[in-house]
């Protein structure tokens, strides 16, 4: 017998390899098919940043609200911006003819019988800084010849510092306007003609937080409290290091923090919070959740695109239907009514079951194999369809919160937009070489957008007891 001769497998062998064969194959193809359909999402359709689309031609980006049948521009009661001249210019400056433009004969002032005005509207000429010398006098005791040194106002601290105005004016342009500090020397000294280190600038952006700590924690609180909350977060670089921003905010306030880990959550949540979905975000207690809607547009939109998925789109068209007669509700002052309401839940299950339905009969995909000895492991794998029908029908009530309660809206786009400006930040000027300074950064940014939320000047608040402001927080 020849022991080096191969040794023949057998049919059971075979068989065997042919299954393995079949399942890896079978998971190399939903592979392929889950590849090939992140290909094709980008910004518009997907939870993607516009970043991220890359060199490609721009996704031409389709508005997920339904159309209100209103000519574009503004609208009846709309108030606008024209610029209208004023009662009280600054300056009047005459102009006289010279001679009548009829027979040639010259014209004197006092000829004037009448005038017609046009207003120009322009800066003033940068000036110098003023400088203020404050003299704190010796004065000499008449009766015990004692002499007594008068105090310097409070913020007057230093032989030469910086006043409050052109601090307030760069921490605006700085943590508001998100200059470099590099371009905002470079200003300063052109309006100005001063020039103000950076680490000046930064001097002053580190006392600014100190100033607002308790400003901050009284938003924190109140955002909490609020009836309904946005809340959102999203990666920080901090040191090289990937860190996370947190932001909670309602409509008139923004509380922002900076943590090292990602699920460190606001405590003490009450009422309704508004998020994308986030699984930790259920892990808080006492609150209601409501989904925002504009992600489940966007996946919806993925769905109608890239799978032709019918149910998709019907989903896609009921919550943009949804959408729009709660807005008309919510800006008549009124509730839907429940007729609607129950109306809308119906079909929104209807769409959620016949989606379920497509998907329950479709064939289900292979699970990942691991080699050696063919074995496959995991549960088997669901549609990306699939698994937003299942969301969709275990967060029903939340969402489709914004129906019943008008205070809800459609989506988390207050979170978004406030996130948005802290990415900005690092987009313009990179990340953060600190913890402290990230801090002082997410500090001094929820302070301003409150303010800007609150409608106040934003320089003259920067100037004002940071005691008076939470007042004024608490009384609104």
């Amino acid at each position: 017998m020849n022991r080096d001769a191969p040794v023949e497998p057998s049919r059971e062998d075979l068989i065997a390899l042919i299954e393995a064969l079949r399942a890896e194959n079978a998971s190399l193809k939903a592979r392929i098919t889950e590849l090939e359909r992140r290909l094709e999402l980008n910004s518009s359709n997907s939870g993607k940043p516009p970043s991220s689309d890359g060199l490609k031609k721009p996704v031409r980006v389709k508005s997920l609200r339904e159309r209100s049948g209103n000519r574009p521009g503004g609208q009846n009661g709309h108030k606008g911006e024209t610029l209208r001249q004023v009662a009280d210019p600054n300056e009047v400056v005459n102009h006289y003819p010279s001679a009548c433009s009829s027979c040639g004969v010259g014209l004197a002032r006092e000829t004037s019988v009448g005038h017609s005005t046009r207003q120009v509207f322009d800066l003033p000429e940068p000036q110098p800084l003023v400088v203020t010398e404050h003299r704190a006098h010796d004065c000499q005791c008449p009766a015990c010849g004692a002499k007594t040194r008068a105090l310097f106002p409070d913020g007057v601290n230093a032989p030469v510092q910086y006043g409050a105005r052109i601090t307030a004016f760069v921490i605006y342009l700085l943590h508001y306007q998100l200059l470099p500090e590099n371009r905002l020397a470079a200003l300063m000294a052109d309006l100005f003609g001063v020039k103000v280190a950076t680490a000046t600038i930064a001097r002053m952006s580190r006392t600014c937080a100190e100033r607002l700590r308790g400003f901050s924690e009284t938003v924190r609180g109140l955002v909490a409290g609020a009836p309904v909350k946005h809340m959102d977060e999203t990666g920080f670089r901090i040191g090289g290091k990937t860190q996370w921003l947190h932001v909670a905010s309602t409509a008139l306030l923004t509380f922002y923090r900076v943590c090292s880990k990602r699920g460190s959550l606001l405590a003490n949540v009450t009422g309704i919070v508004v998020h994308d979905h986030w699984k930790p975000y259920y892990t808080m207690q006492g609150v209601l959740h409501a989904l925002c809607n504009a992600h489940h547009l966007r996946e919806l939109k993925a769905l109608v695109e890239i799978e032709k998925e019918d149910w998709a789109r019907k989903m896609q068209r009921l919550l943009r239907r949804a959408c729009h007669v709660a807005n008309l509700a919510r800006d008549a002052g009124v509730a839907l009514k429940p007729g609607l309401v129950a109306c809308i839940e119906r079909r929104y299950d209807a769409i959620v079951a016949a989606g379920l339905a497509f998907h329950e009969a479709q064939p289900p995909l292979a699970r990942a194999v691991a080699r050696p000895g063919g074995k496959t492991r995991g549960r088997a794998p669901r549609r990306t369809g699939h698994n937003l029908l299942l969301r969709l029908l275990a967060r029903r009530s939340d969402t489709l919160r914004f129906l019943i309660d008008p205070a809800v809206p459609f989506s988390n786009n207050e979170a978004e937009r406030d996130v948005r400006m802290m990415k900005l930040r690092m987009k313009i000027s990179g990340g953060f070489r600190s913890p402290e300074g990230a801090a002082d950064f997410a500090t001094i940014r929820g302070f301003l957008s409150t303010a800007r939320k609150q409608g106040w000047n934003i320089i003259k608040a920067l100037q004002q007891h940071p005691g008076d402001l939470e007042k004024a927080l608490r009384a609104a």
